[in-house]
Formats: C-alpha cells, structure tokens, sequence
C-alpha cells in the first residue's frame, strides 16, 4: 500500500508550527504581525492545492505577497481618489 500525502492543510500548519520557536524569539509586536500573516495565507489554501509544483512554503510565501500586495492596491487607489478629491 501506497503512502498518502498529507492535505495542504495539514502542510500549511505544519510550516506554521515549524516557526514557533522563531516566533516566540520576536517581540509581541511581531507577533501578532506574523499570526496576521498566516491567517491572510491560510485563505488562499483552497488554491494552493493547484500549487503542486511548488514547495509548501513558497506557496505559503506567496499567498502572504498575495495579500500584502493587494493592501498596496487598495491604498494607492484610496491615495489616488483623495488627490483626485482635493483638486
């Protein structure tokens, strides 16, 4: 019989529990940073499972990027409407 592989998810939390020690090493501002990143990367498991290429942890590093990336957009499109309101 075969070995099953684990699910994504189990893979995500894995990766998470991996970083416990580097994360109590960080002050509790960074902390909560990097719980926040986690979950913004936890949303995105559904489509990390067409990832399979990738290792767990880029595709992990990328759904972060993803999100970060999209709180830049929305904050140069707000910068963008609040220039174009004071002109």
């Amino acid at each position: 019989m075969g070995r099953t592989l684990p699910s994504i998810t189990q893979e995500f939390l894995q990766e998470e529990a991996s970083f416990a020690r580097f994360r109590r090493a960080l002050r509790r501002s960074d902390q909560i940073v990097l719980d926040d990143l986690f979950a913004l990367a936890r949303q995105h498991l559904a489509a990390t499972v067409y990832a399979s290429h990738a290792l767990p942890f880029e595709t992990l590093l990328l759904c972060m990027l993803l999100e970060e990336h999209k709180e830049v957009m929305k904050l140069k499109q707000h910068m963008a409407a609040s220039r174009i309101g004071n002109e």
